[in-house]
């Protein structure tokens, strides 16, 4: 019964490709570029159909459409001859097509409706003021680079640091004898970080360090014992407004979703039942919770 159930799957989604509209309908006329690839039973299948037809495979096939090409033509008959013989037999009327078409119907209409308002509502002013806030309500960071020595006691901390105020070298004892095996291989380098990217005592230490000084009492975190050298620190650049865009679109659609949403609610009448059928009656102290907004 599976397979069954898989060839009627196919069979309706390939209903909703554009070559098989055309069977039905009188069809625009086509681009001058849009060739046609194949001819089934007198329903021309053009350029435009198989790459059509691709938009529900992965992302990976659909980046491949140029190699996959002669393969989407044939796929595209198959789904082309299971619609045909499907209509044939007025599957069309049967009442499992017709509901799985009407929830495809609710599903385009959903979408389209949301991209209606978030397309509306998500101006480049809206995400202009989005990002000035996001500036003023994000401080400047200070990010150090820095080098560091982990060991397993107290005392190897104090001796390191006492070969340090020899004259050793901090990225020569790193590479010796720091447990963190990553770091050695880079002289204990840790690249840039800022505060919030290492556990609070390391961050403390490192922060408080005047660039080329070395912490000259161990810090202990939950890793071990360490011994820190600061090189040097920057600013962290914030994100350009082009850059953060993608960010902050999602943000305002996401933030817009819930807006359209509790205006339908406000405008609606609906009553919820619990499991049983009894009225469902939310405790007086305990707010509803919200349901949850479907993606955008």
């Amino acid at each position: 019964m599976l397979w069954r159930q898989s060839l009627v799957a196919v069979a309706l989604a390939a209903a909703f490709f554009p070559a098989i509209a055309r069977a039905q309908d009188t069809p625009a006329k086509p681009a001058e570029s849009d060739r046609i690839v194949a001819i089934v039973d007198g329903v021309e299948l053009r350029h435009s159909d198989v790459v059509a037809s691709a938009s529900s495979l992965p992302e990976a096939y659909r980046q491949q459409i140029d190699e996959l090409f002669p393969a989407l033509v044939e796929r595209l008959i198959d789904l082309t001859l299971l619609v045909k013989e499907g209509r044939q037999l007025n599957l069309q009327d049967d009442p499992a097509v017709k509901k799985s078409v009407a929830e495809f119907e609710d599903l385009a209409i959903r979408q389209a409706f949301l991209e209606r308002q978030i397309a509306e509502k998500a101006t480049d002013a809206a995400l202009t003021a989005r990002y000035k806030r996001f500036l003023a309500e994000t401080p400047p960071q200070i990010e150090v680079r820095a080098r560091h020595i982990l060991v397993e006691s107290e005392d190897a901390a104090k001796a390191v640091i006492k070969q340090l105020d020899e004259g050793a070298e901090f990225a020569e004892l790193a590479a010796a004898q720091t447990i963190d095996t990553a770091a050695a291989a880079k002289g204990g380098d840790l690249g840039f970080f800022t505060a919030d990217q290492m556990v609070p005592e390391f961050s403390e230490a490192a922060f408080t360090l005047e660039d080329g000084h070395y912490t000259k009492n161990p810090v202990k975190t939950r890793f071990g014992w360490h011994v820190i050298e600061v090189e040097e620190r920057r600013d962290v650049k914030r994100p350009t407004f082009e850059q953060a865009r993608p960010q902050l679109e999602e943000q305002l659609s996401q933030e817009l979703v819930s807006q359209v949403l509790t205006e339908l609610r406000g405008k609606a009448k609906i009553e919820k039942f619990n499991p049983d059928g009894t009225p469902f009656v939310p405790a007086a102290d305990t707010p509803e919770p919200a349901a949850p907004a479907p993606a955008p």
